[in-house]
């Protein structure tokens, strides 16, 4: 059973890492983009091309919302369908290049306000600080 000094590091390190989240988002230039919207294009990435059913599971959400969803990326340009390799039934959605090139913008710009942030506002102390901290978040995440 976590002691107070526990609980009260853990909500203080939700709450600054949300903040760093929004700060982050803020700095990509598809500031448009949903919550949502980001995440089913970052899932594309990584996971390669899915159909609006598995994005919708991987999601949590119903797939109506996740139609409309993809629907709104296919319509910027960033995802495209193609039919789905063993159900003629379906149909998959990946990413255009312009999708990839969006995608890479929004990380170039996320990685470079928050490296300017570190170079500008922590002393290279704080920055050693920050590199052992980050080992010691990594390590609280599931393997």
């Amino acid at each position: 059973m976590p002691e107070k000094v526990q609980e009260r590091l853990a909500t203080d390190l939700g709450a600054t890492v949300a903040q760093l989240m929004r700060h982050l988002r803020a700095a990509s230039p598809q500031g448009e983009l949903t919550p949502t919207q980001r995440s089913v294009i970052s899932r594309i990435d990584t996971g390669g091309p899915a159909t609006i059913a598995a994005l919708a599971r991987a999601e949590l959400v119903r797939p109506q919302s996740m139609r409309l969803t993809v629907g709104a990326l296919e319509e910027r340009g960033i995802l495209a369908r193609s039919p789905h390799p063993t159900d003629g039934r379906q149909v998959v959605f990946a990413l255009t290049d312009e999708g990839l090139r969006m995608l890479a913008a929004v990380r170039q710009a996320k990685q470079n306000w928050l490296a300017v942030a570190i170079a500008n506002r922590l002393s290279t102390e704080e920055q050693q600080t920050l590199a052992a901290a980050t080992v010691l978040i990594r390590r609280l995440m599931p393997e």
